[in-house]
């Protein structure tokens, strides 16, 4: 037995060797938005700005205020497109803007019904982009220069549209994407959140996917500046239109078609969207894990196995070593523990959370593993990727 779980430790030491030597140093934090050097334009690009909201009056006036606060010196627009809201978010949103004294800026469009084939956001934004583009051709005006795709519950930094435009503009960018600052507040979110993140940065490492020359693409629906020229290449969102996770699907679309991308991290932009429960950050997870594995059961043993190997059983490794007395097993595990511990911490500073959670990493991906599994049970079970009220097959 001490054979079999030294085999073991001395595989997941080689892992873990491995994703930090080889694997496009995803635990680091130095893709960010706000790192960036900018520079003086005299002719500034025009923005379309692209907002899906349903049932959002409870975030709709922080985020909206900050898009129409932003310092961006250019002309830029803003269409809210109220998916069928029972919940007076248009309203709200028309308030906002006479508080502001900014009502030009702003055209609400109301969401016609979802057709088949189509989710709701994606649906959304469509009508969105439709709108934006018959408004810009109306008043004899060339298209805009650049779709920003957003979402309602998105509270931006007043310079965060002229940075965006800024990396855009600097680096002949088709699409801009940054993850927001999620709610950190909370315990669970505390212990959740930075590793969604993580997880997402291990899954596609950000420096693969600025590099032009690695096939990997990621985005983070949040906050997506886009060029129209990319998206008429690529067909347009209806490409995606079935699209669960649809910012990825679209920044793969625009990378296929030899486009260029970058992603990064805001520290100034942040989420508004609460997760203080372990339920709401639960059916987050759950709503997409499976769609990650493309509904695969094969690729969901394979993940479970994986993060058992990789996160379960260095702490385990060390017990057993203790149990056993052997200090080859005890010493590999606690040297795996810490290599997973070091890769971790990064994150949890960037998040400003106490140090001591950077060694939870074990059960936050026993909770992860959970959250994957239900995502799984639930697609079979017929209630997968549900969504403000919709439930999509």
């Amino acid at each position: 037995m001490a054979a079999i779980v030294l085999g073991l430790m001395l595989l997941s030491l080689a892992i873990w060797l491995f994703l930090l030597l080889f694997w496009g140093q995803f635990w680091r934090v130095d893709q960010q938005l706000e790192t960036r050097k900018e520079v003086t334009q005299t002719a500034l690009p025009t923005v379309c700005v692209v907002i899906p909201a349903r049932n959002e009056a409870d975030v709709i006036p922080i985020s909206l205020r900050s898009l129409l606060l932003q310092d961006y010196g250019g002309n830029f627009q803003i269409f809210l497109v109220d998916d069928q809201s029972t919940d007076g978010t248009a309203n709200f949103a028309q308030g906002v803007v006479y508080a502001v004294n900014k009502p030009q800026q702003l055209h609400i469009v109301s969401s016609q019904d979802l057709p088949p084939g189509w989710t709701g956001k994606l649906w959304a934004m469509e009508q969105g982009v439709q709108a934006a583009i018959k408004t810009f051709q109306e008043t004899s005006l060339q298209l805009p220069d650049y779709f920003l795709l957003t979402d309602a519950d998105i509270e931006h930094d007043p310079s965060n549209l002229r940075r965006l435009i800024t990396k855009a503009e600097q680096d002949n960018l088709d699409l801009v994407s940054v993850m927001v600052r999620l709610r950190c507040q909370s315990f669970w979110e505390q212990l959740l959140i930075p590793a969604f993140v993580f997880f997402f940065q291990k899954l596609y490492p950000f420096r693969w996917v600025n590099n032009p020359k690695k096939a990997i693409a990621a985005a983070a629906g949040g906050c997506i500046l886009i060029r129209p020229e990319a998206l008429n290449r690529i067909g347009g969102l209806q490409i995606i239109r079935q699209a669960l996770i649809d910012d990825c699907s679209l920044a793969q679309a625009v990378k296929s078609s030899q486009g260029r991308i970058w992603l990064g991290l805001s520290a100034v932009t942040h989420s508004l969207r609460p997760y203080d429960s372990l339920k709401t950050i639960w059916d987050m997870v759950a709503r997409s894990a499976y769609t990650q594995l493309n509904y695969s059961p094969f690729l969901l043993i394979g993940s479970v196995l994986g993060m058992i190997l990789v996160y379960l059983l260095p702490p385990l490794g060390i017990i057993l070593g203790l149990i056993l007395g052997n200090w080859a097993i005890t010493l590999t595990a606690f040297t795996v523990y810490l290599l997973m511990t070091f890769a971790y911490f990064p994150i949890i500073r960037f998040y400003k959370c106490i140090p001591w959670f950077a060694f939870s990493l074990p059960i936050i991906a026993l909770f992860y593993t959970l959250m994957t599994v239900d995502s799984a049970i639930r697609h079979w079970q017929g209630r997968g990727g549900a969504w403000k009220g919709r439930v999509y097959p």
